[in-house]
């Protein structure tokens, strides 16, 4: 069994395995979106593949749609090259449900694939082509929230960009100023109507988006390497959008069990690659079975039925709420409490955890205690039937591969948002109190403890990636598994970090509480759990 239109042929072999195939015709549903394309995706990675294109797949089946996806990757190019190209532009999507059953869909939706590299003239130029269409409705994009910005850490302009902002829109190098280029080729053929939407997991995702176009619109027809009206054109609504979004599905990277399953069904050529980008790519993607994908309605082009496929559009204030919903409250701060004592404890998939008493009954208490009381109901979801899914079936999947030291990446980016909006929201209420909070701040003693880079039981491990280890760590460092020390007067200057925390520590009177915690967890091996089974 061969992922390839050839290797479909033998549709007889593929269902006899269990998988469900396109129920289209994927040649016409291929002519049709070449000739008059209504959606390209930029970002050709496993959300994508798992989420969009499936989504797309069943509305081709189901007869809502006859047009399918085109993906383009403006980063890694080996994505295309290596697991796209080869396979005809196929996947295979491993949905890993709860109750222990996988089911197995050969993914069509996706009909052309390309380079997004001004280098690549043929790509290129097709790109172009697409963008002039008067029948494109919406240009996605999942390439990270990093993937928006024009400036390297030291806030300095990036060397691309900066190369970008001087020569123009004919030979771009940066991200965003190919996609800006393309953006510029629509204007160049009749200003028509596009939505630019973001779906990256990041905070008024569009603004971002919006932002770095229209900076590069504004340099561009400054210095002349641009018409005059382009910057007016990204700004006017009626033609160009950047709507908000908030999507939420998880995919970990492809899993060896997934492969083994894969092949022992009888499938060929399933090895997964390394780029020399450091990508791991496959011809396969695993995914939990919830999703959500929330849409401002701002569509100057029109748009297709997507909301027959289960994306939800409403208005921009409704959108805000529930991106703060779940990333403030109901999901990813639960998720990085799972991931610091995750680490700390020796787990190895966060599902474990949740057969941990303890460690469910603290992450239940992060979200429907302290969490709960200070969210705003979107309307649109339920923030308490959302924590229910999360407690009871997505963060217990025992077939999700997801793991605490993947989550606990870049966690020093995180806490300001997924706890830090709680305390301010507490700070700001008459009736609540930020001295009520209990957890949270156990979450930043557990998080400093982390930072030791020393387990519970007194085993070195290796820290996730996060940018302020450099800064944080040499505090943490200083501390010793067993012996007595004045945490307050080391960790001052993290206690009082903003940036961190969202609020200086002192200033809520939470400094006092989180040292004591991480004291009690510095007491010897065992003393993290002891710590927690006594305050959760």
């Amino acid at each position: 069994m061969k992922l390839s239109n050839a290797g479909l042929k033998d549709r007889e072999a593929w269902l006899a395995a269990g998988y469900k195939l396109p129920e289209y015709d994927r040649e016409a549903v291929t002519a049709a979106t070449k000739e008059n394309p209504f959606w390209i995706h930029f970002g050709a990675g496993n959300i994508f593949r798992a989420f969009q294109a499936n989504v797309v797949q069943n509305l081709l089946n189901e007869g809502v749609l006859d047009r399918g996806l085109i993906v383009a990757e403006g980063y890694d190019y080996e994505i295309i090259e290596k697991s796209y190209l080869p396979h005809d532009s196929l996947s295979v999507l491993a949905t890993l449900k709860a109750d222990g059953n996988i089911e197995k869909t050969v993914i069509g939706s996706v009909v052309e694939s390309l380079i997004l590299d001004s280098a690549n003239q043929k790509h290129f130029s097709r790109l172009k082509e697409i963008f002039a269409k008067d029948s494109l409705q919406m240009a996605s994009f999942t390439i990270t929230e990093k993937g928006y910005s024009l400036v390297d850490g030291k806030g300095e302009l990036l060397p691309s960009v900066a190369q970008d902002f001087e020569k123009g829109p004919e030979k771009p190098a940066s991200y965003i100023g190919k996609v800006a280029a393309l953006l510029y080729e629509r204007f160049l053929s009749g200003e028509k109507a596009l939505a630019m939407v973001s779906m990256d997991n990041c905070s008024h995702n569009g603004d971002k988006l919006y932002a770095a176009m229209n900076t590069f619109a504004e340099k561009w027809e400054a210095a002349g390497l641009a018409k005059s009206g382009f910057t007016a054109y990204v700004n006017d609504r009626s033609k160009v959008s950047f709507p908000w979004s908030m999507i939420d599905k998880i995919t970990p990277r492809p899993d060896a069990s997934v492969e083994a399953l894969l092949k022992a069904d009888g499938m060929e050529e399933l090895d997964p690659v390394i780029t020399s980008m450091n990508t791991y790519v496959a011809p396969f993607v695993n995914a939990e079975e919830c999703e959500y994908l929330v849409i401002e309605d701002a569509f100057p082009g029109g748009r297709e039925n997507l909301e027959a496929g289960g994306l939800m559009f409403t208005d921009k204030e409704t959108v805000d709420k529930v991106e703060k919903m779940k990333v403030c409250t109901c999901l990813n701060p639960l998720h990085t409490a799972l991931a610091v004592f995750g680490c700390l404890l020796g787990y190895d998939l966060i599902s474990k955890e949740m057969k941990d008493e303890t460690l469910k009954k603290l992450v239940e208490g992060i979200g429907y205690v302290e969490g709960l009381p200070v969210v705003i109901n979107p309307g649109i979801l339920n923030p308490r039937e959302f924590i229910d899914t999360v407690v009871n079936v997505r963060i217990p999947n025992p077939f999700m591969p997801d793991t605490p030291q993947r989550i606990a990446c870049d966690t020093s980016q995180k806490l300001a948002i997924r706890f830090g909006e709680t305390i301010k929201a507490y700070e700001a209420s008459s009736e609540l109190s930020v001295e009520d909070l209990k957890l949270i701040p156990l979450v930043f003693a557990g998080w400093l403890r982390y930072l030791m880079a020393v387990d519970d039981q007194g085993n070195e491990f290796t820290l996730s990636p996060d940018p302020m280890l450099p800064e944080v760590c040499p505090y943490a460092q200083q501390f010793k598994l067993g012996e007595e020390a004045d945490a307050e007067s080391i960790l001052k200057p993290v206690l009082s970090n903003e940036k961190i925390f969202g609020v200086d520590l002192y200033q809520v009177n939470m400094a006092g509480k989180v040292c004591g915690y991480f004291e009690e967890m510095l007491k010897g091996p065992g003393a993290v759990r002891a710590t927690l089974e006594k305050y959760v």
